[in-house]
């Protein structure tokens, strides 16, 4: 039988597909535009032929029906990285949340976690039978590999991308055709205090540099200042139209990356339909799994690496939360940790952390002397290095601890300085200006 013949065998309708779901069954999807929004509208119409089935993802932007208290005894949720929906129910203890390295992800489905339904998003096959996974491998990709029964939503408007980005129809049980275009999530517009933030992480950007950074207002305002900078490359977890914009400009062109010269190496995608255009068949973007994309061994190769993510809140000791405010898990660590370590194996490497000085209108300093009870070490001290915001850049590598908590201070909202010295001095026992050794960062 042709492939063609296959593929004819296998199409079903969004209703006839999810009854391969069955009670019990753990059901894992992709990232963000790649969820299937018209699969997962059958499933939640079919929730009262299921029981406990779960259901694993990272920040789907579809609308997520079976987040919703009456869908209880149908579906339970297990995140891997908490996001608005599902924040609720991770708090209230009716969802949960699995920490993993997003680099490790792909382990969960092959040893902890086995998959009985991966439910897939992809381009529409080649004349070989071969469909792209287009704007998400990151972990789905393995997940597919390691589950009983693979539901493949086959999208003509999803992207086809090159990279380890492909599966045969071959390996598809049931295949849903339907056209419709890859939501963008919407955005807010960047502030005077991203805007600031964004020009002090552009400041430590160098021409040549290979850049990491994720989605956001922050970046956004970091790529708005490297219009003036040279021969920048990519290799990162995923990238948004901001980085686009640096290519159409020819900023970002990836000629001094000495590791996969010449493209832009990613693991996922999410933006406007601009973005998308831009990646489909375009040779210049590479897709890998994120074993390979956030492994610090292997992204550490990249000479120059900086990595810029953001924060929650830092201590004196340069212990950075990037994911829960107190007990209340508000995020996870994503590819956080993954590229701050890639970054100190890159020879040249720099890791930015960055975030504004304040919370909740300006009543609440995010630089503290101890985080607070029940936070999160994402970054531990002996990993951080520079800290970002508003008011400045802190270099916390080779410092002391008193100098770390110096430094720190200097890059607070200014009128938090004068309780922030006090505890300085309770502290460490020192006047906040005693043996000041702060150098320029």
């Amino acid at each position: 039988m042709s492939w063609k013949d296959e593929y004819q065998s296998k199409l079903k309708s969004p209703q006839e597909a999810v009854q391969a779901i069955k009670s019990g069954d753990r059901v894992v999807m992709g990232i963000g535009a790649s969820v299937s929004s018209v699969v997962v509208d059958a499933m939640i119409e079919n929730h009262a032929a299921y029981k406990n089935v779960e259901i694993v993802n990272i920040l789907p932007v579809i609308k997520t029906d079976y987040h919703k208290p009456e869908y209880s005894e149908n579906f339970k949720i297990n995140t891997l990285f908490v996001h608005t929906p599902s924040r609720a129910l991770v708090d209230s203890g009716a969802g949960d949340y699995t920490p993993r390295l997003l680099h490790q992800i792909p382990h969960l489905f092959t040893e902890e976690m086995p998959v009985d339904v991966a439910i897939i998003q992809v381009s529409k096959p080649d004349k070989h039978g071969y469909c792209s996974y287009g704007i998400s491998v990151e972990y789905i990709k393995a997940a597919a590999e390691a589950s009983k029964t693979i539901i493949a939503h086959v999208n003509d408007q999803m992207p086809r991308t090159h990279g380890d980005a492909f599966i045969h129809i071959s390996d598809m049980d049931v295949i849903v055709e339907h056209s419709e275009p890859l939501l963008a999530p919407p955005t807010a517009p960047i502030g005077e205090v991203e805007t600031l933030i964004g020009k002090n992480v552009a400041s430590l950007i160098k021409d040549g540099d290979c850049l990491q950074l994720g989605y956001g207002k922050v970046p956004d305002a970091v790529l708005s200042f490297l219009e003036d900078r040279k021969d920048l490359g990519i290799h990162t977890e995923m990238f948004s139209d901001g980085v686009v914009n640096l290519v159409n400009k020819g900023v970002i062109n990836n000629s001094k990356k000495n590791f996969h010269p010449g493209t832009l190496v990613t693991a996922f995608l999410l933006g406007t339909q601009e973005l998308y255009d831009f990646v489909d068949d375009n040779p210049a973007v590479q897709m890998y799994p994120v074993t390979y994309t956030n492994d610090p061994y292997i992204a550490g190769k990249n000479d120059n690496l900086v990595s810029i993510n953001g924060c929650i809140q830092v201590d004196f000791l340069g212990q950075v939360c990037s994911e829960s405010i107190g007990t209340t898990q508000f995020s996870g660590v994503g590819g956080q940790l993954d590229f701050v370590r890639a970054s100190a194996i890159s020879k040249g490497g720099r890791a930015i952390l960055a975030m504004p000085a304040t919370a909740k209108g300006g009543t609440i300093s995010k630089i503290v002397p101890f985080l607070d009870q029940g936070a999160s070490v994402t970054v531990g001290r002996y990993d951080v290095e520079y800290i970002v915001t508003e008011f400045g850049v802190a270099h916390l590598k080779g410092k002391t601890v008193k100098d770390r908590a110096r430094a720190l201070i200097n890059i607070a909202d200014p009128k938090f300085h004068d309780e922030l010295k006090a505890a300085f001095k309770e502290r460490f026992k020192v006047e906040f200006d005693e043996a000041n050794t702060l150098q320029p960062a």
